[in-house]
């Protein structure tokens, strides 16, 4: 199915057809305020199994990150902040980037990375933001499979390409081609494990 959403003020009925689809462990395409993303709700395990499916994950481990609502909700997921932390994550999102941090006992186990971390992100996008706050909790987001990134940008072409894949593709208008700057924050100093759209000072 594909669904679409204004991208400043998203109708509150189809919203209501994706928190069902994702209530009931379905998987969505979804747009970010980078890159198309795949995911679905963090708790529903056959959902994530079916996105390590989709990704040609191996064994359990997933590789996405969570999206957030707000510093609130990202603090669940990880254990204690510090306060020069926090400043940074104050500062940067919402926003463009996405931070590795050791992951709390809220994680679903088959979410957290060999090394106990996740990865957590705010994007500065209404479309994902209200799919979040509608669902009560963060999304599992990962990036498409394959290599065609240009065509990963109209969320119609995406639709044709992996409608028999997922269940819904949310029309949010054109995606980016850049995905987020990922920071490693489990240790200092920082480092940056991906530099992507959004720009990063050493810290």
């Amino acid at each position: 199915m594909l669904i679409s959403l204004h991208p400043e003020n998203p109708n509150p009925r189809s919203l209501a057809i994706i928190l069902e689809c994702l209530s009931e462990g379905g998987t969505i395409i979804y747009p970010t305020d980078t890159i198309y993303g795949l995911g679905c709700d963090i708790f529903h395990h056959k959902a994530v199994e079916k996105i390590n499916r989709i990704k040609n994950f191996q064994a359990t481990k997933s590789m996405g990150s969570f999206v957030c609502s707000s510093l609130s909700d990202l603090s669940k997921y990880t254990k204690s902040i510090s306060t020069p932390l926090y400043r940074i994550l104050k500062s940067h999102l919402p926003g463009p980037y996405t931070f590795i941090l050791p992951a709390s006992k809220e994680v679903p186990k088959i979410l957290k990375s060999k090394r106990d971390t996740i990865g957590l992100r705010i994007p500065a996008n209404p479309i994902t933001l209200a799919l979040i706050k509608a669902v009560g909790n963060p999304l599992l987001s990962t990036s498409l499979p394959g290599e065609e990134v240009e065509d990963y940008t109209d969320p119609e072409i995406i639709y044709e390409i992996f409608k028999n894949e997922v269940d819904i593709v949310v029309n949010g208008g054109i995606g980016g081609i850049i995905p987020s700057t990922v920071i490693d924050c489990t240790r200092e100093p920082y480092e940056v494990v991906r530099m992507g759209a959004g720009k990063w000072e050493e810290y």
